[in-house]
């Protein structure tokens, strides 16, 4: 496990300096550090840019700039998996250390099976999207960059105003992309294989659902008064919401000059993020419903104390180890958090800024 993780950092800060190239070489990104953000932002499909005026790039810099989403949103080391066959050593480690979430297992009998299984899944998920853009009226170029950006929850725009200038139907098309490629893929996988009960019984997707719906009716009530009409409103939340708990960070309105409550929504989601065995970012939906059920465990047990109960997720026990992984996770994101706020701070900015730009790294998120 311990070479799998070093091997998993390692890989992924020798990608970033290779990916980097294209930028530097063709001078569309003339300073190193400023071609290496920009990649690093896109294969961590974090969003973030150091572009003012994306138009300015040439086609195939974007277009590159677009597919480290793709590229990262799986993990590139589980596309490595897919498509080698590689000998020797333990890949599921590989596969662990790559992999978001509290636990990650096989999909099948081998990982290579596991990661093409996941590939094919997230390939056919980008090529419905693309057809839908491109009968919606996008340019096929629009659609492959934007569908990158979607599928990696990544957010790299190739439009200066991001996707504000797009019509409701394309913007609606991509809010709905932007949920599905923040669900479990193992949700998928089951109802790919028809094991409908245990695809449904999934607690995690159910909790990221519920927390989608929740925040969106509070942002469209918090901004009626400055949005003109229901459907507007219903469209914008809908797509600030998606974009922000699946930490892709596309965006259709300037929601800086929404009221504080839409905001604090907006900040609270950049912590839960998508699903775990997704390709968003943030701390993921699994650990919070067993963090919850953590709680009310111990709550159960102070008030009960000769009560024997165990954590159950998708009604099977979860195992000690994994809610003791969970905590720790939890206290070194909190750690590192803290420490990260403070190193900003040094820049003189106002701790506003330091704590949601970062947030919005941390988590992946980029806006």
């Amino acid at each position: 496990m311990k070479e799998g993780c070093v091997a998993t950092a390692l890989s992924w800060i020798v990608l970033s300096l290779a990916g980097c190239l294209p930028f530097f070489l063709s001078g569309a990104i003339p300073h190193f550090p400023d071609a290496l953000f920009e990649t690093i932002s896109g294969f961590t499909t974090t969003g973030a840019s150091v572009l003012s005026d994306v138009e300015a790039l040439p086609h195939c810099m974007l277009f590159w700039r677009s597919f480290t989403h793709w590229l990262g949103g799986m993990g590139v080391l589980v596309f490595l998996l897919a498509v080698i066959q590689m000998t020797g050593g333990s890949h599921m480690n590989l596969m662990r250390a790559e992999s978001p979430g509290p636990s990650v297992g096989k999909l099948g009998p081998k990982v290579m099976y596991t990661a093409r299984v996941l590939y094919l899944i997230y390939i056919g998920m980008t090529m419905i999207q693309i057809i839908l853009l491109l009968c919606g009226g996008m340019s096929l170029f629009d659609s492959l960059t934007t569908s990158f950006g979607t599928a990696g929850t990544g957010g790299f725009g190739i439009k200066n105003d991001s996707m504000e200038g797009y019509s409701p139907y394309l913007q609606w098309v991509t809010t709905i992309f932007m949920i599905l490629f923040g669900v479990n893929f193992n949700f998928y996988f089951l109802l790919l294989f028809r094991k409908w009960r245990q695809a449904f019984r999934t607690e995690e997707v159910w909790g990221y659902f519920g927390v989608i719906a929740a925040a969106i009716a509070i942002i469209m009530w918090d901004i009626h008064s400055m949005v003109g009409d229901f459907g507007t409103n219903l469209k914008d939340s809908a797509f600030q919401v998606a974009s922000i708990i699946t930490t892709t960070g596309y965006s259709t309105v300037d929601f800086d000059t929404w009221p504080a409550t839409a905001r604090t929504v907006l900040v609270i989601l950049m912590f839960i993020g998508a699903c775990a065995g997704s390709t968003g970012g943030g701390i993921k939906v699994s650990r919070f419903v067993i963090l919850l059920k953590t709680v009310h465990h111990e709550l159960k047990s102070y008030l009960f104390p000769k009560s024997v109960t165990k954590i159950k997720m998708d009604g099977k026990p979860v195992e000690n180890e994994t809610v003791r992984g969970i905590n720790v996770y939890m206290i070194t994101f909190l750690a590192i958090f803290a420490f990260s706020v403070v190193c900003i701070s040094f820049e003189g900015h106002d701790l506003l800024t330091n704590f949601t730009a970062v947030a919005a790294t941390f988590n992946n998120i980029g806006p």
